[in-house]
């Protein structure tokens, strides 16, 4: 049995889930002019229009904690747990929207509070909710005439490895496979992100061409045109989207897609003393969203990671690896 004094908690929850849900079908089906589910409109607005609704079904002299946080964290956890459920959103996107959602929803509760603080009309509660409410469903017409300004971000990963530049080079140009022993865990393994297996190359030189393979089907294809040996290897990537399947990436953080691209790979060798090389890894994407500052935390931790791992398996197996011996041609006897 439920104690009637929490019904207003369960009614504000309930709709709240409600109204979130009408949003995402709206702007994941461009049913209003928008610009979709990474809009402003949707990820900002929407979420502060939840908590709004949240904060008007309980009544005042209820506990304002419930009211102005716990109201709007249950109903943005019921929102993101109904996209999981029901394949609306993927894990990778639940977790990176979950913070600002959250965030705005409280934001919400609290302005909806402070807007009718003074306000004794119910009827005019009511249309003050109703205008938080409808807000998204405006701000998105408005967003969608606005182009998504593109930013161009780099990631940068260094380690020190004891082996000679010459060791290291041949474990660059192209990466023997990776079992995912090798790797160990990260927490982007828990939220689906492939993991990187190998590396292959056509030829070496300008113009060679390296196949950099992931988990399920995952693969980039990188041109080389910076190829100074012992030093620096550079390439353009071109995801490869003929073989990547539909169900490897949530849509909205696919590479290659409208949102975001990995643009290209250079790994530098530097002297770190005797017998010691500074490897770096570094990576260009383009991030293209209305909310490229809040994206680009999540891309840059993600691109770190991967990239901070590739590494750490680079150096283990060039400080385990053997002197390269280069080949000598036998001296001619007589």
């Amino acid at each position: 049995m439920i104690s009637r004094r929490r019904y207003p908690f369960i009614l504000a929850v309930a709709t709240g889930l409600v109204y979130a849900l009408i949003a995402r079908v709206f702007f994941a089906n461009d049913i209003l002019p928008s610009s979709g589910l990474l809009s402003l409109a949707f990820l900002v607005v929407m979420p502060v229009g939840l908590g709004a609704i949240t904060a008007h079904f309980i009544t005042e002299p209820a506990n304002s904690w419930w009211r102005l946080a716990w109201a709007p964290f249950l109903a943005v956890l019921a929102f993101l747990a109904a996209a999981l459920l029901f394949h609306l959103e993927g894990l990778i996107c639940v977790i990176i929207i979950f913070p600002a959602f959250l965030t705005m929803a409280t934001i919400g509760a609290h302005l909806y509070a402070g807007f009718t603080n003074d306000i004794p009309s119910k009827r005019d509660k009511t249309l003050v909710v109703t205008a938080f409410a409808l807000l998204p469903f405006l701000a998105g017409p408005i967003e969608s005439r606005i182009n998504n300004p593109d930013d161009f971000r780099q990631v940068e990963n260094a380690i020190v490895i004891n082996a000679p530049a010459a060791v290291v080079w041949q474990h660059i140009i192209r990466v023997a496979p990776i079992q995912a022993q090798d790797l160990g865990h990260s927490v982007i393994d828990d939220i689906g992100f492939p993991r990187p297996v190998e590396a292959t190359l056509t030829h070496e030189g300008v113009g060679g061409v390296r196949h950099a393979t992931f988990e399920r089907g995952v693969e980039f294809i990188e041109t080389v045109d910076e190829w100074v040996p012992l030093q620096r290897l550079s390439f353009s990537i071109v995801p490869n989207t003929a073989t990547i399947p539909p169900s490897t990436f949530d849509e909205h953080v696919i590479v290659g897609g409208r949102f975001f691209d990995v643009l290209r790979g250079t790994y530098q060798l530097q002297a770190a003393g005797p017998g010691r090389t500074r490897l770096v890894l570094h990576s260009r994407q383009r991030l293209s969203t209305h909310l490229n500052w809040y994206a680009g935390l999540w891309t840059g931790f993600v691109m770190s990671e991967i990239q901070g791992r590739i590494l750490t398996v680079l150096k283990r197996r060039c400080e385990s690896a053997g002197p390269i011996v280069k080949p000598q041609l036998a001296k001619f006897r007589p």
